[in-house]
Order: C-alpha cells, then sequence, then structure tokens
C-alpha cells in the first residue's frame, strides 16, 4: 500500500503536535493526511476524543481505508476507539510511544478514564515504535502493549518521547519505517 492509498489521519496526544513536530511535518508532506482534531488538546476527555476518531474514520473515502499515526495519548484513544471502529475501515495503525497508565494518571488535565488502557489485541495490524528512555513509560511497559495489541514492535533505542523535545522534528527514519509497514498492508 502506498499513501496515497489510504486516509492517513494524524491522532496528536496532550498539546497537540507543533510546528516542527513530525506528526505536523508528515501530514504537510502525505497527500492524503489530515489531522483529527480535538476541542481541547489541554483537557483531553476520552470520550470526546474518541468520538472525535470515531467520526474522522467515517469520513474516510469508502474505497480507502485510514492508515492511523499516533503519537503518546493519542495511541490511548486508538486502542479505546478500536471496538467501536469497522476493522475494514482501518488498514493499518502507526503507534508511536505510548505513555504508560501511571505517567497518564499524573497529569491531572488528563482525563482519568484513559487509564487503564485496554490490553486487547486490535482489530487490524499495527506496529508500535518504542524508546528505551521516554520520559512517560518504560521500554517493559510498550513491549506490553504491544504484546496485548498484537503490535510489532519496533525498538527506536536511546530516542525519548520521539518528539520535537528529543531532536525528532522530520524523523527520516520514522517516515522510512512507516513506509515498511505500509508494504505490508
Amino acid at each position: 500500500m502506498r499513501t496515497s492509498d489510504a486516509d492517513i489521519l494524524f491522532v496528536p496526544g496532550l498539546g497537540n503536535s507543533g510546528p516542527d513536530h513530525w506528526q505536523t511535518r508528515w501530514e504537510k508532506k502525505l497527500s492524503t493526511g489530515r489531522r483529527v482534531e480535538q476541542t481541547d488538546w489541554e483537557h483531553p476527555r476520552l470520550k470526546e476524543w474518541v468520538a472525535r476518531l470515531v467520526e474522522e474514520i467515517a469520513r474516510s473515502e469508502v474505497k480507502r481505508p485510514a492508515v492511523l499515526i499516533a503519537h503518546s495519548l493519542g495511541n490511548l484513544v486508538v486502542v479505546h476507539a478500536a471496538p467501536l471502529i469497522a476493522p475494514r475501515k482501518i488498514a493499518g495503525a502507526y503507534l508511536i510511544t505510548p505513555p504508560s497508565d501511571a505517567a497518564v494518571a499524573a497529569l491531572p488535565e488528563i482525563d482519568p478514564d484513559f487509564v487503564p488502557v485496554p490490553m486487547i489485541p486490535l482489530p487490524f495490524p499495527s506496529v508500535l515504535v518504542a524508546s528505551r528512555t521516554d520520559p512517560y513509560g518504560s521500554f517493559a511497559d510498550a513491549q506490553a502493549k504491544a504484546q496485548a495489541w498484537g503490535s510489532t514492535i519496533v525498538d527506536a533505542g536511546d530516542a525519548g518521547h520521539i518528539n520535537t523535545e528529543s531532536g525528532h522534528g522530520p524523523w527520516p527514519d520514522g517516515l522510512m519505517r512507516l513506509a515498511t509497514f505500509l508494504k505490508t498492508l
């Protein structure tokens, strides 16, 4: 599959992805890419964020499935929404640095309903990219999520949270890994 064969839906986390973030850069590069916009990026509410993702997936063209590209808290939105989505509408999900339940629970601006995160198999193929130095979740936590979700795990090494602050503006390695994943769909 090529990016032009799918609706590429970017699912950012808390605070959205700023102008230098790899999600924003990729969204501008990919002609079929669009962001799942949220009403309040600073105070995420699970039901609202899941509803917006489900709406955006429903907007995907009938002849084109969606590929979800989630970062941080956006991963939890994907997993919570998965049971509400017809699997044939999703070609796959590319999941980057999901936070641990403890990290999410420690942030008072985030709706506590985000945790515990469902530990159930996703009904579509997925790749989870994890960092060994993510301040919001350990590599072991990411491995457990990947196993529960049926995701292929990719070890990004010492990569922080894979965001602008950790030096991942354009993140070309991530884009190449996305292309590899799309070829399997």
